[in-house]
């Protein structure tokens, strides 16, 4: 695709391996209220981050191209196991900006007072090589304690938050005894647990997940491209999904976008 040949009032594209990406979805809608936008939740295929490299490229290829014939000018790819092993495939592949999502490690690791921070994420984010260069940068001054989300994203998709309670019990709590007091979320679906996390971590804790930073990218990307919507015309935002509708409209509830606004798809 010639970046020439896109309107400026072509919709931002976004995917995910399910409905986690929603919450950068709230984000974008908050700081891009302008902006049009369409989402893919591949929920047929979520969890990503179990899957191989080769798959996780293939269905991120999928995604893309299906973005690509919708006319999106712009793709952020929501999902952190997809962005750490497939972007640089994608951006190799596809003349559109791309935006990824990576465990906000930096962030943790400059705001950290005890020199202890965890990450929460999926297997498929914490084997990648981009994060795990990345974590290596911070190891030298600081203590990173990892723990493998497992199921999370499962039960979130099936729209169980309360039933990732034990689960997360489990994961964060080698973290606490070891006095993090910073915790990164290294996966789009985990926000919406922030509740949940809060309830069982200290209050000196911080909860840290990419959503804003994000949307600041997107902004930052569209003005440098000189992509930002300069129309008055409605704006639409179109929500795809091969999984449940009736748990894709539940979730857009929760990030309360314009019920006038909203359509839904299969893909």
């Amino acid at each position: 695709m010639n970046k020439n040949n896109i309107n400026n009032i072509a919709p931002i594209g976004i995917f995910d391996s399910g409905l986690g990406g929603l919450s950068i979805c709230q984000e974008i809608v908050t700081l891009l209220p302008n902006e049009s936008m369409i989402y893919l939740a591949d929920s047929a295929n979520t969890p990503y981050g179990e899957k191989s490299q080769q798959e996780i490229v293939s269905l991120s290829i999928k995604n893309t191209e299906l973005l690509i014939a919708l006319g999106c000018k712009i793709i952020i790819v929501a999902c952190n196991t997809a962005t750490t092993n497939a972007i640089s495939n994608l951006r190799e592949h596809y003349d559109i900006p791309f935006i990824g999502i990576e465990p906000a490690t930096k962030p943790a690791a400059l705001k950290t007072q005890t020199g202890k921070i965890g990450v929460l994420a999926t297997k498929g984010t914490l084997k990648s090589d981009l994060f795990i260069t990345t974590s290596n940068q911070f190891r030298g001054h600081l203590e990173i304690f990892e723990a493998e989300g497992f199921n999370l994203v499962r039960l979130i998709e099936k729209g169980d938050l309360k039933a990732t309670v034990p689960l997360l019990k489990e994961y964060l709590a080698p973290m606490i005894d070891a006095g993090v007091d910073n915790i990164v979320l290294g996966c789009t679906h985990y926000p919406f647990l922030i509740p949940l996390i809060k309830e069982l971590v200290p209050n000196n804790v911080a909860i840290i997940d990419s959503g804003k930073a994000v949307a600041k990218q997107t902004l930052n990307i569209l003005r440098s491209e000189g992509l930002l919507n300069s129309s008055v015309s409605a704006v639409t935002r179109f929500f795809y999904t091969n999984g449940k509708q009736e748990l894709l409209e539940a979730f857009l509830k929760k990030i309360e976008l314009p019920s006038n606004s909203v359509s839904f798809k299969y893909f």
